[in-house]
């Protein structure tokens, strides 16, 4: 990934005087040319770079502006260093764990000491808790796409249970909620569309290539997931004491006031198959105050459940 050789680039030229742009080259298997467009990126960012000329010439930091090691203080680096260990832990790829070695290798030992030391006081872990070798698989996969612009293929289960075959350009992989998400332009709805990774079924990366579209970097404006995955409905919860904890849990922001012993929860949520599941998880445990149709919903489904097990 480009981002990951600047990153090294930058971590090189803080430690070194001056290296020489075919050497870089050589390092990360990619053209001098490359590595001079890598070199300019940097300088744009705002670090003035320089070229020396002659025998002893190369690539170096303008003097008077140069960075030292301590850049970046001991809690920063911890704070970087965690924040990729925690996605490496859900996405099974080893370029996260490259930049970190690249990242540690700026640091003298003592530097190294403290650092471990700090990362010790807070551990990301985005992996689920049971191992979910399909859902890593996928996102390797995806990232893969994302990275080559190439185009994906997949059957996807929506929220109603329909299945629709789709092809799309991906763009991002966003973790929302402890779900993973894919951002994609669908050839099918001629948009962009968030696509939930658990839902993706018979995933093919495709030869094809795609020329990027205009995207914001982090497409994540809540209307347009509560466009594709149901409209806002607001709820009023009454929630019996036991459940307590769960419902800080669930619902913290929401929790409104208490009454007749029970916890009562204002929220919204997108009106779909998943709140409705949520609601049924909690058992006889919660009721529904308003609004009427979804008590009349979740009294219907809970009928059918009497019914099956009834019988």
């Amino acid at each position: 990934m480009k981002i990951d050789r600047l990153v090294a680039i930058l971590v090189i030229l803080l430690s070194k005087d001056r290296v020489q742009a075919r050497d870089l080259a050589q390092k990360f298997e990619v053209s001098v040319r490359t590595i001079l467009r890598d070199v300019e990126a940097i300088n744009q960012a705002g670090i003035p770079i320089v070229t020396f000329q002659g025998a002893n010439g190369g690539i170096g930091i303008a003097e008077g502006y140069r960075l030292d090691k301590s850049v970046l203080t001991a809690d920063e680096m911890a704070a970087i260093i965690s924040t990729l260990q925690g996605i490496d832990g859900a996405v099974n790829t080893k370029t996260h764990a490259a930049l970190m070695d690249k990242l540690k290798n700026a640091l003298t030992l003592p530097q190294l000491e403290t650092l471990d030391n700090k990362l010790n006081r807070i551990v990301i872990d985005l992996s689920p808790w049971q191992d979910d070798t399909t859902t890593r698989e996928r996102l390797a996969e995806v990232m893969a796409a994302i990275d080559a612009r190439r185009e994906l293929e997949f059957t996807y289960n929506d929220s109603s249970g329909a299945k629709t075959r789709r092809k799309v350009e991906p763009y991002s992989l966003i973790l929302k909620a402890q779900n993973w998400y894919l951002y994609a332009w669908c050839t099918l709805r001629s948009g962009f569309r968030y696509f939930r990774i658990s839902r993706l079924a018979d995933l093919i990366t495709l030869e094809s290539t795609f020329q990027p579209r205009q995207v914001s970097p982090q497409p994540l404006p809540e209307k347009r997931f509560i466009d594709q995955f149901g409209a806002p409905v607001e709820l009023e919860l009454a929630f019996i004491e036991e459940l307590e904890s769960m419902v800080e849990e669930f619902f913290r922001e929401g929790i409104d006031s208490r009454r007749d012993g029970k916890i009562i929860v204002k929220t919204t949520l997108p009106e779909n198959r998943g709140v409705l599941g949520l609601l049924l998880s909690f058992g006889s445990g919660v009721e529904v105050i308003s609004p009427p149709h979804i008590r009349q919903k979740l009294a219907e489904i809970t009928a059918e459940i009497a019914q099956i097990y009834a019988s």
